[in-house]
């Protein structure tokens, strides 16, 4: 936006501040955070502070760096508010679980390494976080997390310099998620289907731990996942009467996902988005089969009562499987803890809609700066992400708002 149109912004961005920021205990903090999402909106190629405070009238450089870098405002209770109102605004059919990556140089910003990096599709110098967005047609971020490599773990000088804090450290990103999922459904926040891409579905631990919790799922899978079809029974072996009692056992290996499909499989057609200039249509199958591979083996044995007292049954799990009439083969795979009975054409919006928030990254990293910020300690990042997701739930509801005039 010009200056001219943020400005003219001022009083409602004054509300949503008051609102979002009431948590903040001194009006200065909340005078420059006001500021910052100001800034934040305003066009320029470079959203850091410096060349932010540069372009706006109030702006005040140091004092801008002190509120991110230095104040010990709590981002927390600000992105609590922030994912209340949106989930109130945009009622999402999804959470959508994934992780963006920063490019950075040197080693001393926090939480980098030289990991895989998204953003340039190859390993790299750089951050990951992990986010859950809200998502319908719209779709916008509730929460994020800094993953943390294991480099950083013992790295005492490193952690100090950076402002780690002494509980925090080296976990898995699946496992990682769990905490911002926990925290939203804590609030009292209706869980919808959690979507995320295979990254995180190849995670029979994840996907349990879902299940654990009571939420639904349809997550992209790895086609090599082992399982049984439905149509599989246990049996129990003759006992020799020498050494332990012998336990339930299938007749049959399980095989790969790939293994499903057939000429006899039932593919139908769906349209999960009417496109600018076409429609986006697949083919699609719904299958029921018994994941079968190590974590879901040992957890069916759990639930069943311990190794002795379960009964051998493997959980049915329904499949959705894409494959394009233009296909000799399948191009995805979903598993999701949905009935099979579900409607087709909600298990393929909900699976494809993780693709929603690709938009959402775009906004976020070039129009707003998620990846400009300069500082390099846990406090500054997650104060400025915390700032970028403000500037964006309040352009998000400004949308909404069919009494807003959203500037040209």
């Amino acid at each position: 936006m010009r200056l001219g149109e943020v400005e003219r912004l001022r009083g409602e961005l004054a509300e949503f501040v008051a609102d979002v920021f009431a948590s903040l205990p001194r009006r200065d903090q909340r005078r420059w955070g006001a500021c910052y999402l100001r800034g934040l909106m305003l066009d320029g190629r470079r959203k850091s502070i410096q060349p932010m405070a540069e372009r706006l009238p109030d702006g005040n450089m140091q004092a801008l760096q002190q509120f991110v870098n230095q104040s010990p405002w709590e981002w927390t209770p600000v992105r609590q508010r922030i994912a209340q109102r949106l989930c109130e605004a945009i009622s999402p059919e999804v959470w959508v679980v994934d992780d963006v990556s920063f490019p950075k140089c040197g080693t001393a910003s926090v939480g980098v390494a030289r990991q895989y990096c998204g953003a340039l599709g190859k390993r790299a110098n750089c951050q990951v976080a992990v986010s859950v967005h809200a998502a319908t047609d719209t779709a916008c971020p509730l929460e994020w997390e800094l993953f943390l490599p294991e480099e950083w773990t013992d790295d005492d000088r490193r952690r100090q310099r950076a402002g780690v804090p002494d509980e925090v450290g080296h976990v898995s990103k699946t496992r990682l998620a769990l905490g911002p999922l926990e925290g939203l459904a804590a609030q009292g926040l209706a869980v919808p289907v959690i979507v995320a891409d295979a990254g995180y579905g190849r995670s029979v631990a994840f996907r349990l731990a879902l299940e654990e919790r009571g939420w639904s799922y349809v997550m992209a899978v790895d086609p090599k996942e082992i399982a049984r079809p439905a149509t599989a029974e246990p049996y129990q072996p003759v006992y020799g009467g020498l050494g332990p009692p012998t336990l339930p056992r299938y007749r049959e290996a399980p095989r790969p996902l790939t293994r499903f499909v057939d000429a006899d499989t039932s593919f139908e057609e769906v349209t999960w988005r009417q496109g600018s200039k076409s429609a986006m249509t697949s083919r699609f199958a719904v299958l029921e089969v018994r994941p079968s591979g190590k974590e879901a083996c040992r957890t069916a044995q759990e639930q069943g009562g311990g190794r002795r007292r379960w009964d051998g049954v493997l959980p049915l799990r329904t499949l959705l499987v894409e494959q394009p009439a233009d296909e000799a083969e399948p191009t995805g795979y979903w598993m999701t803890n949905l009935p099979a009975t579900t409607p087709v054409a909600d298990l393929v919006r909900w699976a494809k809609m993780r693709w929603r928030i690709e938009h959402d990254y775009r906004e976020l990293r070039h129009g707003l700066g998620l990846d400009h910020f300069e500082g390099r300690t846990w406090r500054g990042r997650h104060h400025h992400v915390t700032l970028v997701t403000a500037t964006h739930a309040f352009l998000t509801l400004r949308r909404l708002d069919p009494k807003a005039r959203m500037p040209a």
